[in-house]
């Protein structure tokens, strides 16, 4: 989508600190972080939300979750990490192009807000 913030840090229209990117995916750092380690991942492939994603994209969905956990490792995330996804209007999701914010570094409360 020409006017997705998303889209356009995928296709590198728009700079950002990258950690980590292979065909499928793009993980970088939040703008705006809200702990220590604050980063991000979004598919390359546009999907405005989580509502809609389909069973077509299970394997993409399953390999971002995956990628988590070996990113998490490689900043030191070692004592943990919050996995956010915001999804809809009441959901506060931002930027119409799903993406899964990881959160860590630091004790977080609960409940989040």
């Amino acid at each position: 989508m020409s006017d997705c913030l998303f889209c356009k840090i995928v296709d590198g229209e728009i700079p950002s600190n990258k950690v980590y990117e292979d065909d499928e995916i793009l993980a970088f750092n939040d703008v705006a972080p809200q702990a220590p380690v604050h980063f991000l991942i979004v598919p390359k492939k546009h999907m405005e939300s989580l509502d809609d994603t389909t069973d077509e994209d299970a394997a993409l969905l399953a390999h971002i979750m995956l990628k988590i956990k070996d990113i998490a490792k490689e900043l030191g995330l070692e004592n943990g990490y919050r996995v956010v996804i915001n999804t809809g209007e009441d959901g506060m999701q931002s930027v119409k192009h799903l993406h899964v914010h990881v959160l860590g570094k630091r004790r977080l409360l609960w409940p989040p807000g």
